[in-house]
């Protein structure tokens, strides 16, 4: 198994928005959701999650609440706001083209 691969830098806002768009997680979840749908090679730790998504939060792109976790403890569950899916179809589709031509270099440099 390969270790975990640190993100680059922008890229973690743009990997919260899409895991929350399927619906509203807990900070903890979203880590989870992101590193399993990865494979674990994509491991978010909390000193990088949680001022994500306060920026996030502050930017209008996403918005919290308190519930309860399936532990049943107090957790702030966060979702995507109209503004924030108009943001992540945009950043996702600057991503596909980024990755892309990135992948073009590659095979032909």
């Amino acid at each position: 198994m390969s270790k975990p691969t640190d993100l680059v830098q922008g890229t973690l806002d743009l990997l919260i928005l899409k895991t929350i768009a399927l619906g509203s997680m807990h900070g903890w979840a979203i880590a989870l959701r992101i590193r399993q749908v990865s494979k674990d090679v994509l491991q978010v730790n909390q000193g990088a999650l949680y001022p994500a998504l306060h920026r996030l939060e502050q930017r209008g792109w996403i918005e919290a609440e308190w519930g309860e976790s399936e532990n049943n403890r107090r957790a702030k569950y966060y979702s995507l706001t109209k503004s924030g899916k108009k943001y992540l179809q945009s950043e996702q589709a600057n991503w596909e083209r980024l990755a892309a031509a990135i992948g073009l270099v590659l095979k032909t440099a």
